[in-house]
């Protein structure tokens, strides 16, 4: 990798060393910026953009945890893999985010860090990706709204001032076109099947969507150094609802997810829900702190 472009190492055109084939976009790395001027660049605040990397890189670590929960639950082999993939896709993406932020904001902690040793509420996931998997049917709702809505975040960040970020962004926003690409077949299959399926899929696409409006809700942060999501909803809601029109289903008509005093995922204030994926998630980095393998 040389050092003007994070993913060069990624390129289709780059002879990978016998042994090291990279099948996921999560695998393969020993380390994620490795080559990368890390500084931050003139304009830009350190603390800003490290809490803004975080945000992003929270929701892509959280969704990736619910995304492997499918694993020996997925109604079709073939859909274990695929479901596993796309986590894997997340969770790289969150490796990089999280290594970012901890080079920001100059405290250097590692992406271990701050996946394992943070609390709850130092968490700043939308609460989206937190809510349990339900069934398959809800889980797509989720994972097509999710995909959506950061697939056009990405691409307006893949020309951010920071380079880091922009080259997350870039190569993300290929992986999340597939990842939508992936949950609108499943959105079509569902909805235009059998009475029940198209059902199931309704019921999941009204549970879900009360959580979609905190996508749009713009945190100060955002504002400061990032993309205004507010104005992302109106092209997100306009691809949803082509989507669901060919899939006969309806666009839901429900309030957002009330927040508490006004705070909600961004601000550090989670469902119970996430408390116990996180403890599922650090526990072995917890309980063997230290521990290399």
């Amino acid at each position: 990798m040389t050092d003007d472009h994070v993913y060069l190492s990624l390129s289709e055109a780059t002879p990978e060393p016998e042994g090291e084939g990279r099948w996921a976009y999560g695998t393969g790395f020993a380390d994620p910026l490795l080559g990368v001027d890390t500084a931050v660049p003139a304009g830009l605040d350190g603390a800003d953009l490290a809490a803004y990397c975080l945000m992003l890189g929270d929701d892509a670590l959280v969704l990736s945890q619910r995304l492997i929960e499918w694993c020996t639950r997925a109604p079709e082999l073939e859909e274990e893999v695929a479901l596993a993939n796309l986590g894997l896709d997340l969770l790289g993406q969150a490796r990089q985010l999280l290594t970012r932020a901890g080079q920001a904001d100059g405290s250097g902690r590692t992406e271990d860090d701050l996946a394992y040793w943070r609390e709850e509420h130092e968490f700043r996931n939308v609460r989206l990706v937190e809510a349990p998997n339900g069934d398959f049917a809800y889980s797509i709702a989720r994972l097509l709204l999710f995909a959506t809505a950061r697939g056009a975040l990405y691409e307006a960040l893949a020309g951010h001032a920071d380079p880091v970020l922009a080259a997350v962004a870039a190569r993300g926003a290929k992986e999340l076109a597939y990842h939508r690409e992936y949950a609108t077949a499943w959105t079509l299959r569902l909805g235009d099947g059998t009475p029940y399926s198209a059902q199931r899929m309704q019921a999941g696409l009204d549970a879900v969507w009360p959580l979609l409006e905190e996508l749009f809700t713009a945190h100060p942060v955002e504002l400061r150094v990032g993309v205004d999501p507010a104005t992302l909803r109106e092209p997100v809601l306009r691809s949803l609802a082509a989507v669901l029109a060919e899939a006969g289903l309806a666009m839901p008509e429900v309030p957002g997810l009330a927040t508490i005093g006004g705070r909600a995922g961004r601000d550090g204030v989670h469902t119970e829900e996430l408390g116990l994926l996180l403890a599922e998630l650090q526990v072995l980095a917890r309980a063997h702190p230290g521990a290399t393998w």
